[in-house]
């Protein structure tokens, strides 16, 4: 026995919860063929019909790009804190691709390895996700070569299955998901169900393999030499984490903040003395290749990546993560055509 719901009755339910002072967010149609995650105002402007493929992540719900650790004011040479309260509002992230979901996981093991980051725990814990099972996937999916695949349970509350004429089965994994639910779905026979994914083209083991073997191989210029160090990659990765810490100040006020940061720019490693370890942007395409099939894999016993596509997705150079991995198995360079 699964049990369903109307699309119609689910808008319905979208604007009850928006209603009850939930903060909800989900794919919207920002422009033609442009589909972002984005705080939603009313439930028609939700994109949920197919599988919508959103260019940024959920990270940014519980991880924002800009975040205010605490004020402070000067008064001479007094310094003044001031505490930044935490988030205390519910949000809800409904129709995330399962490859955004799979990602919390992960960085809840970053947020939480020597220090507990009580901003991202606070955002977690109110956050409930409800993912749409993929029936679909495009040249840039590859989630099933990282263990992932079109209907990954992990990091979701709840997982929507489009049974193609208006309803959706609504299994929920959590006690979160139980209660958003809770006296809105109708009991069925009619369970939904998803393709098998796109196909496995990457061996992780060969790739380990090179990664272990190759670190000083000029192959890592040829792969990434159209890399223009713009960032889009890790910005709208799931998975990608790296932050900058910086005082902002205006008059006597200012505050320490977090920013995103990535290891693509190259200031990022850039020492004081004005030398920099990674000099050229291949050393910076090979650093966030290694971090995540290398160096996070041996910290934290999983893959950094979740295979969404996102980086070459977005890449103007056609790169991104997929492509270097390929080149490296010693398959031939794959053109940029083929993911733009």
């Amino acid at each position: 026995m699964s049990t369903i719901i109307a699309e119609t009755a689910l808008r319905e339910l979208v604007n009850t919860w928006m209603g009850q002072g939930k903060h909800v967010a989900g794919p919207t149609e920002v422009r033609d063929d442009v589909v972002l995650y984005q705080w939603l105002s009313r439930a028609e402007d939700l994109r949920i019909g197919g599988s919508p493929r959103p260019r940024n992540s959920i990270k940014e719900f519980v991880f924002p790009r800009h975040e205010k650790l605490y004020g402070y004011k000067l008064e001479g040479r007094k310094i003044e804190l001031v505490e930044t309260p935490l988030p205390e509002t519910e949000q809800i992230v409904i129709a995330a691709r399962p490859c955004d979901a799979a990602a919390l996981p992960i960085l809840d093991q970053v947020m939480n390895w020597d220090y507990r980051d009580v901003f991202y725990n606070r955002r977690r814990n109110l956050t409930t996700v409800v993912t749409l099972a993929c029936q679909d996937h495009d040249a840039h999916c590859f989630c099933t070569a990282v263990g992932s695949g079109p209907d990954d349970e992990r990091g979701s509350d709840a997982m929507l299955f489009n049974l193609g004429d208006g309803t959706y089965e609504v299994r929920c994994l959590t006690d979160k998901g139980k209660a958003l639910f809770a006296g809105a779905l109708q009991p069925s026979e009619r369970v939904g169900e998803v393709g098998p994914g796109p196909e496995i083209r990457l061996d992780l083991d060969s790739i380990r393999e090179f990664l272990n073997n190759e670190f000083q191989s000029p192959q890592w210029a040829a792969m990434t030499m159209r890399c223009i160090g713009c960032g889009a990659c890790a910005y709208e990765c799931p998975t990608c984490h790296c932050f900058d810490i910086a005082d902002e100040k205006v008059g006597n006020t200012g505050a320490r903040v977090r920013n995103w940061d990535t290891c693509q720019f190259a200031i990022f490693t850039a020492h004081a003395s004005g030398h920099n370890p990674r000099s050229v942007q291949s050393q910076r395409q090979r650093q966030r290749i290694y971090h995540k099939f290398e160096v996070y894999p041996a910290k934290f016993g999983e893959t950094l990546c979740t295979g969404c596509g996102n980086c070459s997705r977005v890449c103007p150079m056609g790169l991104g993560v997929l492509p270097v991995l390929v080149a490296m198995q010693g398959v031939e360079q794959v053109e940029p055509s083929e993911y733009v």
